[in-house]
């Protein structure tokens, strides 16, 4: 990661911000723009969106009235599913993905497969050809995945001629037991993850878990030494950055975006020891919010949910 940038490098040649602010939900959809501003205006300096977001015209937007040069605002999108939750059909493929870069004004800078149901069945390796013929012809990217296991990195990645690089999918301490085929398959190949939910264990899991009294001790610690109130999804973030792991979260708060902006700038406060009680820690645990791509035909770790 580039101390300058807080960036992370990618396998083709390309940095990614290693802090997205996105839309995907909450008031961060239904203001979109205003908020993207925000965001922008605050320091961050890459936003996540996608088809089904319904939010690439309003991040379009963001970037042409911003002062912020284009290319120093990195644009993550995705393509979707269609209405009803349909799949994609090999020839709308091209059309969809014009259909993005005209609403975004521009090519994103890196475009993904939303999850592996965006193709029909047997046809997830004939749809990423496609997006590397894109790549090739110059109308796309940076190419990568979301929400794929290992039997989806491993339709894609048989032949490449571009390998995805990134992964964006649910990552947080309490996922790592489960995703570690995942996550050792895509070392092998250089492929980055992204993280949506990070912050998962201290707001989707009721109790917070046997992770919780950590991050609370890691907070205390960081708040006293720093002279600054450090919180919990502090904490989280610097971990997930201490993974070499992009973070995507979101809100609808403008006091928060801008703390999110201010997180993003923050040097390595982490002890080592610190990084690996947390990961330790939420190896004993078994949890994700999002069930629906990566836990259908993947073995499941028998470890407790921590409730």
């Amino acid at each position: 990661m580039s101390s300058q940038s807080l960036a992370f490098d990618l396998l083709d040649n390309t940095t990614i911000p290693w802090l997205a602010w996105g839309n995907g939900s909450g008031d961060a959809n239904k203001a979109a723009f205003e908020l993207g501003q925000q965001a922008v205006a605050a320091g961050i300096r890459h936003i996540d969106t996608a088809q089904l977001y319904g939010t690439e015209e309003a991040v379009g937007e963001v970037v042409s009235k911003s002062s912020i040069p284009r290319d120093q605002i990195y644009i993550t999108s995705k393509i979707s599913t269609l209405p009803g939750d349909a799949p994609v059909p090999l020839n709308e493929v091209r059309d969809s993905v014009a259909e993005s870069i005209r609403k975004l004004g521009s090519a994103p800078d890196l475009f993904l497969i939303h999850n592996p149901s965006v193709a029909f069945p047997g046809e997830l390796k004939a749809m990423w050809k496609i997006l590397e013929e894109l790549k090739s012809e110059g109308i796309l990217k940076s190419l990568g995945v979301s929400n794929f296991r290992v039997q989806d990195l491993e339709a894609v990645l048989e032949g490449a001629k571009f390998k995805p690089v990134v992964n964006q999918i649910e990552y947080h301490p309490y996922t790592l037991a489960h995703l570690k085929p995942v996550l050792e398959l895509q070392a092998k190949h250089g492929i980055l993850t992204a993280s949506y939910g990070p912050l998962t264990p201290i707001l989707r899991h009721a109790t917070g878990g046997p992770l919780k009294p950590v991050l609370e001790k890691i907070a205390a610690r960081l708040s006293a030494s720093t002279g600054k109130t450090i919180d919990l999804a502090t904490v989280l973030f610097l971990w997930t950055r201490a993974q070499g792991v992009v973070a995507v979260t979101t809100s609808g708060k403008v006091e928060r975006i801008k703390a999110l902006a201010e997180i993003s700038h923050l040097p390595d406060l982490l002890d080592p020891s610190e990084i690996e009680e947390i990961t330790r820690v939420g190896k004993t645990v078994h949890f994700r919010h999002y069930t629906e791509h990566m836990e259908q035909d993947s073995p499941l770790p028998d470890l407790p949910n921590g409730l």
